[in-house]
């Protein structure tokens, strides 16, 4: 369970940077607001995860998926540049998240 909850304070991180570059430094509520419920949420989650997950694993996994995340939303939904050098930044930090759980 606390790899789920692991995850899903990730994917809530990806929706609370997400909505923060949308909210234009906090100058629209809506984005706001959301912005600051998926960050509490996250961190919760995250909380909830390291009662049994080592705090290196937890922070890392959960850091990690959160700027995997925000880069390929950036992609898709903000027309960020997808060059072959940011593409192999995100692989190779996904790279460490498969190890980072593996020797967990």
């Amino acid at each position: 369970m606390a790899w789920i909850h692991l995850v899903v304070a990730g994917l809530l991180e990806v929706i609370w940077a997400f909505t923060m570059k949308l909210s234009h430094g906090f100058s629209h509520p809506g984005y706001s607001i959301t912005t600051v419920v998926a960050m509490i949420a996250s961190v919760a989650l995250l909380s909830i995860s390291m009662k049994s997950l080592p705090l290196g694993t937890a922070y890392t996994i959960w850091t990690g998926i959160g700027a995997v995340g925000a880069f390929v939303v950036g992609i898709l939904f903000l027309g960020e540049v997808a060059s072959p050098m940011r593409i192999l930044a995100a692989a190779l930090i996904v790279s460490g998240l498969a190890l980072m759980k593996l020797s967990s």
